[in-house]
């Protein structure tokens, strides 16, 4: 398949100098670009991405954790849900 990008000179000079850095033509280097970015239904598509949103999401967990204190009788599981849709 063929796409054609009418794009301004200082962009494609930009891409084709990372390219060539990466050893890479412009179109395999796009192509590997965009693959990089988004799955087609937005989700991350690379492992990368999903390790950090997951590192990110464990430590918006434990910084909860750090935060709320169990009351002196103990919070259940439910408890602990409820308060964090606070």
């Amino acid at each position: 398949m063929t796409v054609q990008l009418d794009w301004p000179r200082d962009v494609v000079d930009r891409f084709a100098e990372e390219a060539r850095r990466k050893g890479l033509s412009l179109d395999a280097y796009l192509l590997q670009t965009v693959l990089q970015q988004k799955g087609s239904n937005g989700a991350p598509s690379d492992d990368a991405e999903r390790r950090r949103k997951r590192a990110d999401a464990g430590a918006r967990i434990i910084e909860i954790q750090r935060r709320v204190r169990p009351d002196p009788e103990g919070w259940t599981s439910r408890d602990y849900i409820n308060y964090g849709r606070r």
